[in-house]
């Protein structure tokens, strides 16, 4: 327990947890005693190592930092490497320098010895960096392209059934490193967060991206892995349910699975391009969504403005975005407030994202007649109080949601429109007389996300005068004579992207007396906007630039997702 003595010394480990940290080493003697320290949340990652390092005098080396040798990767055994999680990084005069988590597992050092003919120089690495640069330099997958099957338990659990038939196709995508490389896709998506994977194919063969925190992230591949595209396609049409054979027409489709303990639910959208079939998965991981209006990231007025229109008896709230904006989560938060015991809350859902409880949901099926409009006039009669439509995408459904407000119920819905001002106009555009629309539509909320500074390595800075756009919300004052604002540098825990996470910005439109009449005039969403301003309306650039001097944004970030106000 030499380990844990060094540990407690440098003040890491607190010596209260010594006879709970050793039980908890003795319980896992199948594991390195610093991971199990790591995996029971004793340490951190960044205090342990150090202090493993100095214990069996190695070097701790930050990976974040270190430039792989191009010629150290030359002639790797990248089974051995995968397998370990080793990482070449430098070679100089026959010696070899690896990255090891391990220290304890010498072995491994002896058998890339014998493999390569090399002096073995191990230094410590983080783990998880050293993973990450095994898929940066050798591309995700290398491992199950060089059909290297272990046996471990899977990460991924499916939890529905899907048949199989006795095709050449289907039983190119059963085979154990088919399988295995699409699991691999599924649970790297997860842990970054992505919540979408485009899978394209391309004249050169097929390119896999993710989309974390709203921008795509390309993943390096093996060459090698374009002789599997075809079976990874069929593989994921298998576990979506769909047709393997069918390769000419769009396709929709869902896989349940759990990843790694977490349930995630995949959409799979196959379209047919040029080069092959172009496919889309939208991972929802339901154990990270919290649908709570606190986790929004309102403003302190708008979510009191907000909360006010939750407690109408009757009318249209309408929320406002493109999509991927978090519409669907600030409606979700929305009747988590409204629902209770004395109210029956019905939603119609194209299609049904989260299941909440205590929410009627209805799943729409166009095929069968079940629209949007056919569903509404339905709930009419199911004695609702408050009623979500997911969309209101034409004459018909929009007439049924003010027909549903005008009988006394509270009507959540959403439309595709870039601000608030504009929602009006649109559902006149749509058909909707405008006496209508101004005697129901009491509030219309426009959002977007912006990324989030990361925590760990956010930093204040002095930006320059080119850095700050005109429409600013900040001049030169004897208290203030210089702007600070934040930013974040990178790091691992960002990827080296200094943003992790995103947050909402608002503009939230509360309908007045004046504005009803503006609307019934049918004037211009500018005209209304001007009035909504002067009743404190603040627009998302404005929202944001509050975000961008509170320190959870940066100024780039919300002029990439905000337009310059027209005055």
């Amino acid at each position: 327990m030499q380990l844990l003595d060094s540990l407690i010394s440098r003040g890491v480990l607190p010596e209260g947890d010594r006879l709970r940290a050793a039980d908890a080493i003795a319980s896992a003697p199948d594991l390195a005693p610093h991971v199990t320290l790591m995996e029971k949340g004793f340490v951190k990652e960044n205090d342990l190592m150090p202090v493993l390092a100095d214990e069996f005098g190695m070097e701790w080396v930050d990976l974040t930092q270190t430039k792989v040798d191009a010629e150290a990767l030359s002639g790797a055994p990248l089974k051995l490497l995968n397998r370990k999680n080793l990482m070449p990084i430098a070679r100089h005069n026959g010696t070899l320098t690896v990255a090891t988590a391990d220290p304890y597992d010498v072995y491994s050092l002896d058998e890339l010895h014998t493999l390569t003919g090399l002096h073995i120089h191990p230094v410590l690495g983080s783990p998880r960096e050293i993973t990450r640069l095994i898929k940066t330099n050798f591309g995700m997958g290398g491992d199950t392209v060089s059909a290297l099957v272990e046996e471990r338990k899977d990460d991924v659990e499916f939890l529905e059934d899907f048949e199989t038939d006795d095709s050449e196709l289907a039983k190119q995508a059963q085979q154990a490193s088919v399988v295995k490389l699409v699991n691999e896709f599924l649970v790297e998506a997860a842990n970054e967060r992505a919540s979408d994977i485009h899978l394209e194919h391309e004249e050169g063969g097929i390119r896999v991206r993710y989309r974390v925190d709203g921008l795509l992230q390309e993943q390096k591949l093996p060459p090698a892995i374009n002789q599997f595209a075809a079976a990874i396609v069929s593989r994921l049409k298998i576990m979506a349910r769909l047709n393997i054979a069918e390769k000419r027409l769009p396709q929709d489709g869902r896989i349940k699975m759990r990843v790694q303990g977490r349930e995630v639910d995949v959409r799979v959208s196959i379209i047919p391009m040029i080069h092959g079939e172009g496919m889309v998965m939208r991972l929802l991981d339901k154990s990270r969504m919290v649908f709570n209006l606190k986790n929004i990231g309102f403003a302190s007025d708008i979510d009191r403005r907000f909360r006010q229109l939750l407690d109408l008896p009757h009318g249209i709230v309408i929320v406002t975005g493109p999509t991927g904006s978090g519409k669907s989560t600030t409606l979700y938060s929305a009747l988590n407030e409204v629902k209770s015991e004395t109210l029956k809350v019905i939603t119609v859902e194209d299609p049904v994202e989260y299941q909440q409880p205590g929410i009627s949901q209805i799943q729409t099926h166009a095929k069968i007649g079940l629209t949007f409009a056919a569903a509404l006039r339905s709930i009419l009669r199911h004695d609702p109080d408050v009623i979500l439509i997911g969309e209101m995408r034409d004459l018909e459904t929009a007439q049924s949601a003010i027909q549903a407000s005008l009988t006394g119920h509270l009507v959540f819905s959403t439309l595709h429109t870039n601000d608030a001002p504009s929602a009006f106009t649109r559902m006149t555009d749509m058909g909707v007389e405008p006496f209508l629309v101004s005697t129901t539509v009491e509030g219309i909320m426009a959002q977007r996300l912006v990324r989030t500074i990361c925590p760990d390595c956010k930093t204040e800075y002095e930006p320059s005068a080119e850095e700050v756009p005109i429409d600013f919300p900040w001049k030169p004052s004897e208290e203030v004579p210089v702007l600070r604002v934040h930013k974040g540098l990178g790091c691992r825990a960002c990827r080296q992207s200094g943003y992790r996470g995103r947050t909402g910005i608002h503009e939230l439109l509360i309908t007045n007396d004046l504005i009803r009449d503006l609307i019934s005039q049918r004037v211009t969403s500018a005209v209304i906007r001007a009035e909504g301003m002067k009743n404190g309306m603040r627009t998302l650039r404005q929202d944001g630039w509050i975000k961008a001097l509170n320190g959870k944004t940066t100024i780039d970030e919300v002029g990439r997702t905000t337009a310059g106000d027209i005055s």
